[in-house]
Order: C-alpha cells, then sequence, then structure tokens
C-alpha cells in the first residue's frame, strides 16, 4: 500500500504540474514522470537517511520518492525562495542536502561523474553508504558513462547504477541509437553485477533494489540496474511527441504501474476498491496546500540577482 500511494503521490502531483504549466504558473521546461513512478518509489524506497541520490531533469518523482518536502517542491516549481533550491533551480534542479538529494542535472549523463565523486568520498571517509545515480538509456551513449563504470569497477566503489530506460532518448528509439539495446548486458561488460528489471512493477523493482542494495552495503561493489520503463508523456511539454506510434503509447499503458498494482493488491485481499479513491483524495488535498503554500510564498528580491554569483580575477 505504501508503494501504491506514493506512485499515486507523483502521479498526481505531475497532473497538476500539467494543469499549473498550461496555466503559466509555472515557467521554464517541464518533463514529466507520468508512467516511470514503479522505478522511483520501488528502488529509493529501500534507502537509508545517509545514502545519496543523484537525479536527472526528469527528476519530481525522485525527490518525492526520497522525502523532499512536496512544499519544497511545488514552490520550486513557482520559483519561489521557500523551495527546495530557494527557486533558483525549478523543474530541473531540485536538491536537498539534508537529504543528501544531490539534484537533477540538465546534461544529459551530468549525474555519473557525480555519483562517483560521492561514492568514493563516501569510501574514502569509510562510511557505510550507498550512491544511487539515476539517469536514462539516452547517457548510455555519453563517454562518461563508460568512464564512470570503470571507474567504480576499478576502484569497487558503493555505487548503485540505475538506469531508467523508458526506451527514447528524447526522440530517439534505443535501437536507432544503440546496436546492442541489452544495456544490463553492456554494463557487465565492465565487471558489474548487472540485470535487468521491469520496470513497471514496483515490487519488482523494490527487490532487485534491495538486492543490489544490500551487496554493494556489503562491500560487493557497484551495481548496474537496467529498468525497463516508458514515459507516457512526450519528453518535455515542448515536445510535439510525433516519433512514437500511438499503437506502442497505448500498450505500454496497458501495463501502467498504478492499476497494475492495486488490482494485485485487491485480489490478494490486502486492499479494497475503495482505497484508492481515499488515497486520491488524501493526495489532492496535500497537492493543494503545496500548491497554496507556494503562491503565497516571495519571490527573491531584484536586488538579490547576483547573490550566490561568482567570478574571478581578471
Amino acid at each position: 500500500m505504501s508503494l501504491l500511494r506514493d506512485m499515486i503521490r507523483i502521479r498526481r502531483f505531475e497532473e497538476r504540474c500539467v494543469q499549473l504549466y498550461s496555466a503559466e504558473a509555472i515557467r521554464g521546461f517541464l518533463h514529466l514522470y507520468i508512467g516511470e513512478e514503479a522505478v522511483a518509489t520501488g528502488l529509493l524506497g529501500v534507502l537509508e537517511p545517509g545514502d545519496a541520490v543523484v537525479s536527472t531533469y526528469r527528476e519530481h518523482g525522485h525527490a518525492l520518492a526520497r522525502g523532499v518536502p512536496m512544499n519544497a517542491i511545488m514552490a520550486e516549481m513557482y520559483g519561489r525562495t521557500t523551495g527546495c533550491s530557494h527557486g533558483r533551480g525549478g523543474s530541473m534542479h531540485l536538491f536537498d542536502a539534508e537529504r543528501r538529494f544531490y539534484g537533477g542535472n540538465a546534461i544529459v549523463g551530468g549525474g555519473l561523474p557525480l555519483a562517483v565523486g560521492l561514492a568514493l568520498a563516501d569510501a574514502l571517509s569509510k562510511r557505510n553508504v550507498v550512491t544511487v545515480c539515476l539517469f536514462g538509456d539516452g547517457a548510455v551513449a555519453e563517454g562518461e558513462f563508460h568512464e564512470c563504470l570503470n571507474l567504480a569497477a576499478l576502484w569497487q566503489l558503493p555505487l548503485l547504477f540505475a538506469c531508467e530506460n523508458n526506451q527514447y532518448a528524447m526522440g530517439t528509439a534505443l535501437k536507432r541509437e544503440h546496436a546492442v539495446t541489452d544495456l544490463a548486458l553492456r554494463a557487465a561488460g565492465y565487471g558489474l553485477a548487472s540485470w535487468p528489471v521491469d520496470g513497471m512493477d514496483a515490487v519488482a523493482v523494490r527487490q532487485a533494489a534491495r538486492r543490489a542494495v544490500e551487496s554493494i552495503r556489503g562491500g560487493g561493489g557497484p551495481c548496474f540496474l537496467e529498468l525497463r520503463t516508458y514515459r507516457f508523456r512526450a519528453h518535455s511539454l515542448y515536445d510535439a511527441d510525433r516519433y512514437r506510434d500511438k499503437a506502442e503509447i497505448e500498450s505500454w499503458k496497458a501495463r501502467d504501474p498504478i492499476p497494475r498494482l492495486f488490482d494485485e493488491l485487491c485480489a490478494a485481499g490486502g486492499a479494497k476498491p475503495e482505497d484508492r479513491a481515499r488515497l486520491e483524495s488524501a493526495v489532492d488535498a496535500e497537492i493543494d496546500a503545496a500548491i497554496a503554500a507556494a503562491e503565497a510564498a516571495p519571490l527573491e528580491p531584484v536586488a538579490d540577482l547576483t547573490r550566490y554569483v561568482y567570478g574571478g580575477s581578471a
């Protein structure tokens, strides 16, 4: 039920963000996680408070699943000073040092070297914690992917590489970009324990993540999970989404992780039909409160425009 609640929370939050974006209350880019909720909830739910998370620009679900308060995320979407990045990051740059959520990154694959650095620092400090690095299938084509997997394996770092393979790097299908589309197999070539996971099944993700994290925490070295999932919406709200076949989208929607888990719970006697409506009502109330708090929060004064901006001498 906690997995179901967390997925509903992410889904409803993003659906409201679409409405707010259409009303121009939220500006900038908006990359939606709708369809991929099983990955964030199943994966990040097995972590300890001291573990670190490095995210991508499609990060709202990651931040919510990691425990970043919804009020702080919504305020950041609005660009308000009460946001988790003080209104300076927006949708793509959520950050929470207290929860070791080291934010989104607008650069494809840009979080990989940061994750290696965090894991190396923890290893040198002999802290028994794990760093999780989330990235998409598009990042596998970047040079730092190969460099980082090699270094992590060479140094036996406590690092979990979590590839959210949603089948498309922006508008490029996986098979048009990679000669070998089995990404777990490619990672295994660097000596990492690697395996694919049904990313539309929250329970399967949680089981795989628990296995990987326990191995890493026990000194087994880095692991790689290829989480095979799908985004139901376009790459971003600026994307016309003309590169995907409608039938393909509908076939993946038939595997929607939320009704899938809910139906399984009902069949096992762990939930009743009215439970989903109850959860959605509670989440909607939380979102309403977050929106109200964001709209009441102040914008940063113009006088602070150069604050946190640094320049070296000529």
